[in-house]
């Protein structure tokens, strides 16, 4: 099974890393952390400029003016977004999307950029908060809609927007849409995955340039093994990453009983590898790397963050155990694509 990307898909990237080099980058969040609102300073140009590519609504039908794409289509321009550390984050537009399906109304308003929309998650903060105005949620089992108050505090990573939410009075959009939510839940672990690797292999870039050009005892700092060998780890786990990833977009896409076992290793998989990453370009940088100068604390602010978004790392391992495990006491045995993402993600671990 090949799950490489075919040439649309490499143009699609080509164009998203255009686009959103010339709107988004880390200095932008660097300025937005010393604003006097500093997750609406990074937001609120983001997301209309999203909106107004067509990037944000890739996965909304056609019958509602959006792209009719797939997961993968998504997740291509996702990795470039997390490349930039864009804000606000494609997650949010692809829960929308699955949430909202049926509802064109709604998901033209999506499109136009008329329904700024955040999906409420529990009682922790909310990803894109400071951006939004309407806030989808699940209480009890049915879909529910409608305004909230946003409280948005000094964050870490100012582009993920991140705020605490008191809804007011909702509408209920769909009874009985337990499923539909825990589905759009793994579509959003996917595209936070995506988004994940984009960073990693942004920070792996930026470290293999400094550790090729930094000169210590008269040689590149690359040619330690101390160095190299850092590097090469974090090399591995954000190639296994991207293999997890573009398996996980396509369960979504075309094996829908394969994605519970995928978006959950996707997921446990990024926390680590972002992890990983921005702590070894830190490494690399050494003294200058800890600075407020340089970009490495911005990656690892995402790394910190992105963690216990839709759910922890610790909690996405043991749901990769508790299916592999489900799968054997039923006499089936992980699949091999299962049983390839559940050792991608250990040894990511």
């Amino acid at each position: 099974m090949n799950f490489d990307l075919d040439d649309e898909q490499r143009d699609l990237a080509a164009s998203a890393r255009d686009f959103l080099a010339s709107s988004a980058s880390p200095a932008v969040a660097r300025a937005a952390l010393d604003a006097d609102h500093p997750a609406a300073a990074a937001l609120a140009p983001g997301r209309d400029a999203l909106v107004a590519s067509g990037f944000a609504t890739i996965t909304v039908p056609e019958s509602a003016g959006g792209g009719g794409g797939s997961l993968l289509d998504l997740a291509v321009v996702a990795e470039q977004a997390g490349r930039v550390l864009a804000g606000p984050s494609l997650i949010t537009f692809a829960r929308a999307a699955v949430l909202l399906a049926g509802d064109d109304e709604r998901l033209a308003r999506l499109v136009d950029g008329s329904l700024r929309v955040a999906v409420v998650d529990g009682t922790g903060p909310v990803l894109d908060a400071a951006s939004a105005d309407t806030f989808l949620t699940l209480r009890g089992d049915d879909l529910v809609c409608g305004p909230g108050a946003v409280d948005v505090r000094a964050p870490i990573d100012p582009t993920r927007g991140l705020g605490q939410v008191v809804l007011g009075d909702v509408e209920v959009l769909a009874p009985d849409a337990r499923l539909r939510w825990e589905h759009a839940e793994r579509v959003g672990r996917v595209v936070l995955a995506a988004e994940d690797l984009g960073a990693a292999g942004r920070a792996l870039e930026i470290g293999v340039a400094y550790a090729r050009e930094r000169q210590a005892f008269g040689r590149a700092i690359g040619s330690y093994q101390a160095v190299k060998h850092a590097l090469v780890d974090v090399y591995v786990q954000v190639e296994q990453l991207r293999s997890l990833v573009w398996w996980a977009a396509w369960a979504a896409d075309q094996a829908d009983d394969k994605l519970p076992m995928a978006a959950a290793a996707a997921k446990a998989a990024a926390a680590t590898t972002l992890t990983t990453a921005a702590e070894t370009l830190i490494q690399v940088h050494g003294g200058i790397g800890f600075t407020w100068e340089h970009d490495a604390h911005l990656y690892w602010r995402r790394a910190k963050v992105d963690r216990f978004l839709l759910g922890d790392d610790v909690a996405a391992y043991d749901e990769v155990a508790r299916l592999a495990i489900a799968q054997a006491l039923a006499g089936d045995g992980p699949s091999a694509e299962a049983g390839a993402s559940a050792e991608a993600a250990v040894a990511a671990r």
